[in-house]
This record gives C-alpha cells, sequence and structure tokens, in this order.
C-alpha cells in the first residue's frame, strides 16, 4: 500500500456500504489514515447499502461521512437504476446488465473533487479485478489512468501534488478479501452486497454479487453472518 504513512495523513475512502468497500476503509485505518468517507446514493435499487456506510462509516470511527445525492436513474441504462430484471442465473463472462455507465469514472471524480476540497492526496476505493462481474471500471489500467487525470485537472496535481489512488483489493480474490475481513476484525453482516433484496429486505443470494460474495467466504472456509433468502 506505499510508503509508511501517519495519523495526520488523511485519506477520503469512497465507501458504498459493500464488502470490499468496509475492507478498504478498515486498511486504510489500519495504515494510520485519518479517515474521511464518501458514500454516493445514485437512486441505486439496493438503498440498504446506504444504511451499512452509515453503520460501517460509525464503527469505524471516521472524522467525517459525506452522503451525497446524484440520482442516476434519470440516465437509465442499468438494472440497478432502471426497470430492468436483474439476473440471478450465474455470473457470465460479458459484461452484466448490473453495469451502471461510467459509476466509477463519475464517482472518483466525485471522490478527487472531495479529496482536494479536504486536504487529502490519498484516495481509496474498493474496486477488484479477479471476482468480479467483469465492470471495465474495475480494471487496474483504467484506476492508473485516472491517477494520470486527477493529475492534469485539479490544482493540487497542477501544483505538483498529485492524488495516489489506492486500490488495495484489485488483485485479490473474494477469498483472500473474507479473510482479510476477518483478520480485520469487521463483522461480514455490516455491510450490504446484494443487489435485490427482497420484500423484506433479506439479501436474494441469488444476483452476481450475492454469488461471489458467498463463493468467497465459503472457499475461505469462514462465516458470513449475513443472511440470505436463497440457500
Amino acid at each position: 500500500m506505499g510508503s509508511e504513512v501517519h495519523s495526520s495523513k488523511k485519506a477520503v475512502v469512497l465507501l458504498s456500504g459493500g464488502l470490499d468497500s468496509m475492507v478498504v476503509a478498515a486498511l486504510a485505518k489500519e495504515a494510520g489514515f485519518a479517515i474521511q468517507a464518501l458514500t454516493i446514493n445514485y437512486g441505486q435499487r439496493h438503498l440498504r447499502e446506504l444504511r451499512s456506510a452509515r453503520d460501517i462509516a460509525e464503527r469505524l470511527g471516521v472524522e467525517r461521512h459525506v452522503e451525497l445525492p446524484l440520482d442516476l436513474r434519470t440516465f437509465g441504462g442499468s438494472a440497478l437504476t432502471d426497470d430492468i430484471a436483474v439476473p440471478k442465473s450465474g455470473v457470465s463472462e460479458d459484461i452484466p446488465v448490473t453495469y451502471v455507465p461510467a459509476r466509477n469514472l463519475v464517482f472518483l471524480a466525485l471522490t478527487t473533487a472531495f479529496a482536494e476540497a479536504s486536504g487529502a492526496q490519498d484516495i481509496f476505493i474498493g474496486v477488484n479485478a479477479l471476482d468480479y462481474s467483469g465492470y471495465p471500471d474495475c480494471r487496474p489500467e483504467f484506476i492508473a489512468s485516472f491517477a494520470e487525470t486527477a493529475r492534469l485537472g485539479t490544482k493540487s496535481g497542477a501544483g505538483g501534488d498529485a492524488f495516489t489512488i489506492h486500490a488495495p483489493l484489485q488483485h485479490l480474490t473474494k477469498s483472500d478479501i473474507a479473510k482479510e475481513c476477518y483478520r480485520l476484525d469487521l463483522d461480514p453482516s455490516w455491510s450490504w452486497s446484494c443487489y435485490d433484496p427482497d420484500e423484506h429486505g433479506v439479501a436474494c443470494g441469488l444476483c452476481d454479487s450475492c454469488r461471489l460474495r458467498r463463493k468467497g467466504f465459503a472457499e475461505a472456509g469462514l462465516e458470513d453472518s449475513t443472511a440470505y433468502a436463497a440457500e
């Protein structure tokens, strides 16, 4: 994760409320950063994750937690923001309809703006490029490209203070991430991954996100304390 840091250093974490973002926030804290968190309410079908983000922020003692409204339902184009069914048949090799157009591009731009306004040079994001649904905005080359864009397009970057984009989970499997969750003494149920909870607010267990999460904990031989409608 780079050179040794001190508690006086600030970092902004993009905190969705999902397992990966929770683990990343805890890693940033473990590394000695003073954390500020950004959660984006983009009109997602699984609004339940916003409650998890608030809970995680409180449990980790972040210095500031901003929940930003940005209604991407206006654009649509995704099963998470439009009237499109969430696939439940299994993870395919194609980019799924749960892909939200340019989501991480938009979110990282907003996180960078928050970081610059807060005087932070370090940004943490929980993208993963191994056990994931094939989203193009999770790839290492995208993260590297965005870091250069942030340097070129900000006052901080123009002044020689480039942003560092930390993606410590990028090359981990879901099994590795589950192990990190336990090593960091986090309860998996604090986070939320399901794209399509049932009418009782229980995780479906069948969407891509649920399947990948459950597979990760199973392969790690660890318990996922989240309840699922489909066992």
